[in-house]
């Protein structure tokens, strides 16, 4: 091996290639995106509260606002972010353990099969008031 290829960097777009990629990398890199998403609304959670130290016409304002259908919209994706993080987080748990090792795109699938099934009921709850 030449001193030029030994100093060349590794490509950052290779990361990115789907190809020889397994179930288990793409949970692994599922789980770490939507954990970025859940520390992001995390700030916006807070910045949405602090309306509240506006006394009664914030608050009266807030609830307006919460009861808008970009923010039902919203809600409706954190509980996506929130079902596929917390039940790849439980298989991952699981796996850690030894349990199922030999079967993570089965524990995958079920999970994320899972999370579609409690997600079709909380989209159906959260927007089924909005439409009456």
């Amino acid at each position: 091996m030449s001193e030029g290829e030994a100093r060349r960097r590794p490509d950052w777009r290779a990361w990115f290639a789907p190809r020889g990629r397994r179930t288990g990398m793409w949970a692994f890199v599922l789980n770490r995106i939507t954990g970025l998403l859940l520390l992001a609304y995390v700030f916006v959670h807070l910045a949405v509260l602090s309306v509240l130290f506006q006394g009664p016409a914030g608050y009266d304002r807030l609830v307006r606002w919460m009861s808008s259908w970009p923010f039902l919209l919203f809600d409706v994706a954190l509980v996506a972010v929130l079902l596929v993080h917390g039940l790849n987080g439980v298989r991952l748990v699981f796996v850690g353990l030894g349990a199922g090792s030999h079967r993570q795109r089965e524990w995958f699938w079920a999970a994320m099969a899972a999370a579609a099934a409690v997600f079709a009921y909380t989209t159906y709850l959260i927007l089924a008031p909005a439409w009456r």
